[in-house]
């Protein structure tokens, strides 16, 4: 028996009327989307949908709000992760005539409009982002009555609920509060397009918080054949750049380069408009009118790539999107996966390349450095709450806690979902409540990360089927061969680069020179440790925009900065050749008042490095060199070299009484009267160089001009 010969379910019939307005004429229903559908509005269950990118998920939600719309329900509210998805949906949601709206951090200056267009009943869809839940005055004020009156709670990018997904984010853990104070008979969908079985199992069984059933789970086959997968191995990232230049033009359509960081996104976009082509950067610390444009370009193939990081990925809709290249891997196959899904969805071949690099492990080292705090530092942060009798902001919390301010909102999050601690008007406050370290947790998720990396850089030498590989990391049933990827055909990529090509991307990675921006604020609550220093340091005492050789997340200077700077790394003499690029940073500099002399921060760690630098750079330069700051005999809580500081607050506490100018250098530094030029070898949060230029300024320099060779920014 066909489905022609059965008889027509009347909800099945609305459904589909609803999806041809959304999809166009002739589509239908697959057999999982009206399960779904079913569900939420016949049984009003909770389902989670698991199916590939470009598959339907939202059209089961869009006609699920229509259809309990029309039956009396409340508005949909749907939690969405990234404002690019946002806008896709905002923008789906209008061509089925579905009324949505959005709050989130771009639109602040609507929010009171939106709040009473959904009270009036103006509003179909309320989009918000998960950092939403975290807001006190939404959490507390809003949220309640959206809650209520609610008709559909979806979760979108639903792998970001649970610790084990390739992006988890704390502020989704509050879904799990918000669902267990749902009023029953509100169905709740949850979709992604990348889940391996163990994350569907936590995602599913935290959707059945305070359900009087079990969540429905809807997986489907993950793989489109579309996608013809490749791996090229190439021996520097000159050539890999290279050979984007060379080959870009020979990839169908437009598409996406996915780098790993900021820096190297933005180091790519340039060569390649510099070598002509269409490309433009896309990161998540680019201006939001910046990524709108940019999203817009490639919607309209006015480009041939966006070459983002991964602010651009989940969500992001264009069904022609011919390529996706990645330049460095991932560190899982799931989250390759989730990236390389939004290609080849309305086409019928897509080319998926991998250009990896030998330093991508550091950055996943890097990144797996954030995880969940020791037991010690959480206890202190909880103690710290405690003890203050008063809510402490994020900035105040760092006088007392020695965690980077990222890795700290992370952890508070997860506190203030445990119950432990919670986030009110003017910061944040323990709760009092008993509250448990889940040591094995913490230990098997970092374990999982260890193994999804193996299994990521297996993937890379695998002489099997690529996309049989990464369905088996992504617990995809139905293996076999794909028959489309590079070992399957035979068929590979060349590697051979123009030799004039490779040498001007290798120039251009190891075009020598950024700039260091000084410090021009004090951290808050230093009087909390004792030192009177707070809102705007004093220009008297503040020091001038410097320069640096590279970032160590550069992929020119980066890897060589990285090995030279590492913990445990002989301290010798500065080589040759970076001393020849500083020279080179030093004759690119458009100094308002070129340098008198150069004096150098003291170091524990690399003394011999850093003087060898200073001194070379003065006789090069012709200049007096004043020799090194001097280390104060007291007054310091910990001395530079003595164990790294986190954060601001920390840092500048373990500096602030830490270096002396030795008279001689003030004798000196009067007599020259101009701007000295201080050298060290790495800007990482900037207090050291910000004190030791006040000593200076104290002492009688005129200006203090930094020099580094390296800076830790993204």
């Amino acid at each position: 028996m066909t489905r022609a010969d059965l008889p027509l379910n009347p909800l099945r019939t609305e459904a589909e009327r609803f999806l041809t307005a959304l999809a166009g004429p002739g589509a239908r229903l697959r057999e999982d989307q009206w399960a779904a559908i079913r569900a939420l509005v016949e049984d009003r269950a909770r389902a989670l949908v698991v199916q590939r990118t470009g598959w339907g998920k939202s059209a089961v939600y869009f006609a699920a709000t229509a259809l309990l719309r029309a039956r009396g329900a409340g508005p949909s509210l749907i939690i969405s992760p990234l404002l690019a998805l946002m806008r896709n949906q905002l923008e789906a949601a209008r061509r089925a005539g579905i009324r949505a709206a959005t709050v989130n951090s771009g639109n602040a200056q609507e929010w009171e409009e939106v709040y009473a267009e959904v009270a009036a009943g103006r509003v179909d869809v309320l989009l918000v982002s998960p950092e939403r839940l975290s807001n006190p005055g939404f959490r507390d004020q809003v949220l309640p009555k959206l809650t209520v009156a609610a008709g559909l709670l979806v979760v979108d990018e639903a792998h970001c609920i649970s610790d084990w997904g390739h992006d988890f984010r704390p502020d989704y853990r509050r879904l799990r509060t918000l669902l267990s104070e749902l009023p029953p008979g509100v169905p709740v969908l949850a979709t992604t397009a990348t889940a391996n079985a163990r994350v569907t199992r936590d995602v599913a069984e935290q959707l059945s918080a305070g359900a009087e059933g079990e969540t429905l789970v809807l997986r489907g086959a993950l793989d489109r054949d579309s996608l013809h997968l490749s791996v090229v191995p190439l021996p520097t990232a000159g050539h890999r750049l290279g050979w984007l230049a060379a080959y870009l033009d020979q990839l169908p359509g437009s598409g996406i380069i996915y780098a790993l960081t900021v820096g190297a996104a933005h180091e790519t976009a340039a060569f390649l408009r510099e070598r002509g082509l269409g490309v433009l950067p896309y990161t998540g610390k680019d201006e939001p009118a910046d990524r709108l444009a940019a999203e817009d370009a490639l919607l309209a193939n006015q480009v041939k790539a966006l070459v983002a990081t991964s602010a651009l990925g989940m969500g992001f809709d264009k069904p022609d999107l011919g390529f996706v290249v990645h330049l460095g891997a991932p560190p899982s196959p799931v989250a390759y996966y989730q990236q390389i899904g939004r290609a080849g969805r309305g086409t019928d071949r897509a080319e998926v390349i991998l250009l990896p690099g030998r330093e991508d492990t550091d950055i996943w080292a890097y990144f797996g450095s954030l995880a969940f705090p020791p037991e010690a530092v959480v206890r202190g942060t909880l103690s710290a709450l405690a003890q203050a009798g008063q809510p402490l902001s994020t900035a105040a919390l760092e006088t007392r806690v020695d965690l980077a301010r990222g890795r700290l909102e992370m952890m508070l999050k997860v506190l203030d979902v445990d119950g432990a601690v919670r986030r009110v008007a003017g910061g944040w406050v323990a709760t009092g409540q008993d509250w448990a370290y889940d040591v094995d947790r913490y230990a098997r998720v970092a374990a999982e990360r260890g193994r999804e990396q193996q299994a990521m850089l297996g993937y890379l030498v695998t002489t099997g089927c690529r996309m049989e590989y990464l369905r088996r990391e992504l617990d995809d049933p139905g293996e076999s061969p794909c028959g489309r990827c590079d070992n399957c055909t035979g068929r590979r990529w060349p590697t051979a680069v123009p030799d004039s090509t490779a040498a001007a991307a290798r120039d251009r990675l190891l075009r020598p020179g950024t700039e260091l921006q000084a410090r021009k604020m004090w951290p808050a609550g230093m009087r909390d440790l004792g030192i009177d220093a707070s809102g705007k340091i004093s220009p008297a005492l503040i020091a001038q925009p410097g320069r640096a050789l590279g970032k160590l997340t550069d992929q020119g200077w980066g890897p060589r900065l990285r090995s030279l700077l590492a913990a445990g790394a002989p301290d010798e003499d500065v080589p040759g050749d970076l001393i020849a690029a500083i020279v080179e940073v030093l004759a690119a500099w458009r100094f308002e008042q070129r340098p008198v002399c150069v004096a150098s921060l003291p170091s524990r760690t690399r003394p011999r490095l850093v003087e060898s630098l200073a001194s070379r750079i003065a006789a090069i330069g012709r200049l007096p060199y004043l020799g090194a700051l001097a280390y104060a005999a007291s007054g310091a809580t910990a001395l530079p070299g003595s164990g790294r500081q986190h954060n601001s607050a920390q840092r500048l506490r373990a500096v602030w009484h830490a270096f002396e100018v030795p008279p001689a250098v003030s004798d000196e530094l009067t007599r020259l009267a101009g701007p000295v030029l201080l050298v060290d070898d790495l800007f990482d949060t900037g207090w050291t160089m910000t004190v030791g230029a006040m000593a200076l300024r104290e002492a009688g320099a005129a200006a203090v001009l930094p020099l580094t060779l390296a800076s830790a920014a993204a």
